[in-house]
């Protein structure tokens, strides 16, 4: 989109750009085609753009993906946008981006997002849409220079930052160029960049509980020249032993940690963080085809002889009579990085069910609510040769994941699992297809009880 041409549909609309809504149009066609192809690989099937403005990002996105969501605040450029863009591939949808509910994109699988964002609410978009749970795959923004050199930087750097660190644990950040104040109209008070997110391969670094990851470095970060061990209050002999393991001074501040060695900290200091993906020494009771008790093995022996066992899943809904997901860790041994039941495990040998369910609930996430016996799953190769017995609760948290079992969890609407289950089976466990199909009815009706 020319100038002129933004001129002109400015004067269609009677509109003055907004500056509480950080409202600078990109002009410049060449660099509008760059960053498209920078942000949306070719024939990607679907996009998001947030903050398109007239449109200049718009069409060079558009002959590069079949599909795109487009997400403005402004309700009369919104309406500018549906008079001008084919409707069958262009979905126009007025919202503000800080708090836009992506959960029903979720069928659409991994996807990229691109945006022109507004300064003042760079932050909050970034905590909408790149957190753990997150479909977006790969996220290019035109930002603040200032902020695009606090996502991009390095430890040792003054712009080295809380919200750094935050970030480059899920994403590695590149910054791709500057973009001088003339391509915008009006022409900004500042500097922009083109920076570039990429989400990090799973196991590129060790397993945390993101709540408590994400405070940690909060706080390490509040006064940055006050040395961390004071400012988080650790043991002395622990800050000792855990710095000549690092390599680091005892006298390290929070810029001098990289985001691995945070990690790292937040690994020792997490008591939650100690347990494993999964026990090699696990026992379980091998069942008949009655699920009758028959003998005891090893849960090696059991998974590798595909032998017959028990186990549980837990849904839990919260009071909007939303159903928790977990995405399981990257670091299990069996469907890692999936979608599964809110909690789910092995029966251990001599358990029932109801026992096995209520502490695999508050194993997997700190809660003791009130169950209720759903029904019974029969061992199938789905359920990985498990008998499971299925239980429902209410809770609406908080949460405390295992980080090394579950990534993150999130409530989710039943029919946006119910389209995103149809669309992605691959999205999910094989055991939850078969826990899913139990639902049935309670699929559009969850429990009804009281809150546990």
């Amino acid at each position: 989109m020319r100038l002129t041409d933004i001129r002109s549909a400015l004067d269609e609309l009677g509109l003055r750009p907004s500056k509480s809504l950080g409202q600078n149009f990109l002009h410049d066609q060449n660099l509008a085609r760059a960053i498209a192809a920078t942000a949306v690989p070719d024939r990607t099937p679907f996009a998001v753009e947030i903050g398109p403005g007239l449109g200049a990002l718009t069409t060079p996105l558009l002959e590069r993906c079949d599909k795109l969501l487009l997400i403005e605040k402004d309700a009369r450029l919104a309406a500018w946008l549906e008079g001008h863009l084919p409707a069958d591939r262009a979905q126009i949808c007025h919202a503000d981006a800080v708090e836009f509910d992506w959960r029903p994109l979720m069928p659409h699988g991994p996807f990229p997002l691109v945006g022109n964002l507004p300064y003042y609410a760079t932050s909050p978009i970034l905590r909408n849409f790149l957190g753990p749970c997150s479909p977006v795959n790969r996220a290019v923004f035109a930002v603040q220079s200032e902020f695009a050199d606090r996502l991009a930087a390095g430890p040792d750097s003054p712009d080295y930052s809380a919200l750094t660190v935050r970030v480059q644990r899920l994403w590695s950040v590149r910054r791709e160029r500057s973009l001088p104040p003339s391509v915008f109209h009006p022409e900004p008070g500042i500097d922009s960049a083109l920076v570039a997110l990429e989400r990090r391969p799973p196991r590129h670094f060790l397993p945390v509980r993101a709540a408590f990851f994400d405070n940690l470095v909060q706080r390490g970060f509040s006064q940055r020249r006050k040395q961390l061990r004071s400012l988080l209050g650790i043991d002395r002999d622990v800050w000792s032993a855990w710095c000549d393991k690092a390599g680091l001074p005892t006298t390290a501040r929070a810029e001098n940690l990289p985001a691995e060695r945070w990690i790292d900290l937040a690994r020792t200091l997490d008591p939650s963080a100690a347990a494993p993906a999964q026990h090699d020494g696990e026992r379980f009771d091998v069942v008949d085809e009655d699920d009758r008790t028959i003998g005891t093995e090893l849960r090696s022996v059991v998974h590798d002889r595909n032998l017959l066992h028990r186990a549980v899943h837990i849904l839990v809904f919260n009071d909007a009579g939303e159903l928790l997901l977990q995405k399981r860790s990257a670091w299990k041994d069996r469907a890692p990085s999936v979608w599964d039941s809110s909690a789910a495990g092995h029966l251990e040998p001599g358990e029932d069910y109801a026992a096995g369910a209520t502490r695999e609930t508050e194993e997997e996430l700190g809660i003791r609510p009130d169950l209720q016996p759903l029904g019974k799953i029969r061992a199938c190769s789905n359920t990985g040769r498990e008998f499971v017995e299925v239980f429902r609760a209410r809770h609406d948290g908080p949460f405390v994941l295992p980080p090394a079992e579950i990534e993150d969890a999130m409530f989710f609407p039943l029919f946006i699992i119910r389209d995103w289950i149809a669309a992605r089976p691959q999205d999910f466990a094989p055991g939850f297809w078969e826990v899913w199909k139990l639902l049935g009815e309670e699929r559009t009706a969850p429990p009804t009880q009281g809150k546990s």
